[in-house]
């Protein structure tokens, strides 16, 4: 009979434990967005073919206004 209060006791310190880690990893935003990092590397050269363009139309407005 004292092995099941040991058992619970130790259970409920350790459900307390994993509680606590988890409201302290929602807190620092751990869990704020799930979908964009899984499709980030999908669009990943669109953003450095845009900067390049972007760069591209800079210079030759340059050349232009010169």
């Amino acid at each position: 009979m004292d092995i099941i209060f040991l058992m619970i006791s130790v259970s409920i310190v350790i459900a307390i434990i994993f509680f606590v880690l988890f409201i302290k990893s929602v807190k620092s935003g751990q869990y704020d967005d799930l979908y964009t990092p899984s499709v980030r590397m999908l669009f990943e050269d669109e953003f450095i073919n845009d900067e390049s363009k972007i760069k591209e139309t800079k210079s030759i407005n340059q050349i232009t206004n010169k």
